[in-house]
């Protein structure tokens, strides 16, 4: 083994660039000829849009291109980039590329609009009522295949209650959460002669923007949407991948907040038309306000346990409040149910984890992907028990940790699992004294709770 590193300190390789302020981000790229965007965002947050006219802004000197919903060549199904159909307050409705940003905002404040309002819904769990507001026409709760939720079974889970010698059910709530990078999302797109696109971001995955991008430009050669693109790019359209090239730059940080499309397609629409260099800068403003961000968890958890301290069932309801769009939040609450019972062996659990849309901006990953959430929730319910037993909530948790060869409820049997060894070496950093039975458990031997020292 390769000892040069282990146990010593690593300089950033890139540590004395941001030292000295020299580190090249998104913005700091200029290219002649850029063309400034700025973008006209709804003022409800839930309409149908029934009018719009850019006559005016597209006549204002300095503007280049006004775009609506109309120029979008291939929406996402899950996300119009230009909407229509509005479903939160400040989603994008019309965009303008512009010589300078003064110029492009006058004229998104030219652009005439008539929505016809209607009722938003804002709270997951008044959202998953029959009689609430449609977020969707759908619905507004995502479906599993052919539930309303990812079901989790593991045992049964009514027998397990009915052999505890106690029930404790409680509630948590993990707040939604801005990521507030000190970069705010940014993009410049630069098309090239023979109309492939240099695409600069600052995703956290540029294969997975490059992919989304190409589903929303393709075109073929003279399709109606090329029409309207430069004259160098007229017939060429999008047609293959490399067609485009996502240049993925320093990223000034992201926390799971820059791994969905903010900024591109509507700089990349807006460079196919004009046929000039875009860049699309968002303020601090609208970076917090509309840019994802960790969406709210609403859980209970219900446990059966024995006097021992040993969990015998485990029922926990998660709802994960998504925003208007379904983005990667089915995905977080996938890996959020898969996980929620936490790192303990319990013989009986049930697990529905539920995708809640609301009219609010497309909630996103942070740190974790549903994991993080579903922690803060199970280690607190832990204290509690504790609490509730009148045990040590260091020895409830080795009572309850996982030992090799034993199996998840996602039936997965666990192998190399060292938690008591890494509860215990925890006690010894934090100066805490563990009993000599505590000390002498290990991970690989077989379960034994009965006769443990209370």
């Amino acid at each position: 083994m390769n000892n040069t590193y282990l146990g010593k300190d690593v300089k950033r390789y890139d540590g004395l660039d941001h030292i000295a302020g020299a580190t090249k981000y998104v913005d700091d790229i200029t290219v002649p000829h850029t063309l400034m965007v700025k973008v006209l965002r709804s003022p409800v947050a839930k309409g149908e849009l029934i009018r719009i006219n850019t006559t005016a802004a597209e006549q204002l000197p300095g503007v280049a291109a006004v775009i609506t919903h109309v120029d979008v060549p291939h929406p996402l199904d899950d996300d119009p980039i230009l909407a229509k159909s509005i479903r939160y307050k400040g989603q994008p409705i019309a965009a303008v590329a512009a010589i300078d940003e003064q110029t492009a905002v006058k004229a998104v404040k030219l652009i005439e609009t008539s929505i016809e309002e209607q009722t938003a819904v804002f709270d997951p769990i008044e959202a998953m009522r029959a009689d609430s507001p449609k977020v969707r026409p759908e619905g507004n709760v995502f479906r599993f295949e052919k539930r309303d939720c990812r079901r989790i079974v593991f045992g049964d889970v009514k027998k397990g209650f009915k052999e505890a010698d106690v029930i404790l059910e409680e509630n948590y709530l993990h707040p939604p959460i801005e990521h507030a990078p000190m970069e705010p999302n940014t993009c410049l797109v630069v098309p090239e002669a023979n109309g492939r696109l240099n695409v600069y971001t600052m995703s956290q995955g540029a294969h997975v923007t490059l992919q989304a991008l190409f589903r929303i430009l393709q075109a073929e050669p003279n399709s109606p949407i090329c029409e309207k693109w430069a004259p160098r790019h007229r017939n060429r359209g999008i047609t293959h991948l490399n067609d485009i090239n996502c240049a993925s730059g320093f990223c000034g940080g992201a926390f799971g907040g820059k791994a969905e499309l903010h900024a591109e397609p509507i700089a990349a629409i807006l460079a196919l038309i004009t046929g000039q260099p875009v860049k699309w800068r968002w303020t601090r403003e609208e970076d917090l306000l509309y840019s994802v961000y960790r969406g709210s968890w609403h859980i209970r958890i219900k446990d059966g346990i024995m006097k021992d301290g040993r969990i015998v069932a485990r029922e926990i309801r998660s709802i994960r409040e998504a925003g208007a769009y379904a983005g990667q939040n089915p995905y977080a609450t996938e890996k959020h149910s898969f996980l929620a019972a936490g790192p303990y062996f319990i013989p009986n659990v049930l697990i529905e984890g539920y995708c809640v849309f609301t009219n609010k901006p497309k909630a996103g990953g942070m740190r974790g992907f549903g994991i993080t959430p579903s922690t803060f929730a199970t280690e607190v319910q832990m204290d509690r028990i504790a609490h509730t037993l009148g045990i040590d909530p260091w020895r409830l948790r080795f009572i309850n940790a996982y030992r090799d060869g034993e199996m998840t409820p996602t039936r997965r049997i666990v192998d190399s699992v060292y938690l008591i060894e890494t509860l215990q070496a925890l006690a010894r950093k934090a100066g805490i004294t563990l009993s000599e039975d505590l000390m002498e458990m290990r991970s690989i031997l077989p379960r034994e709770t009965e006769g443990m020292k209370q």
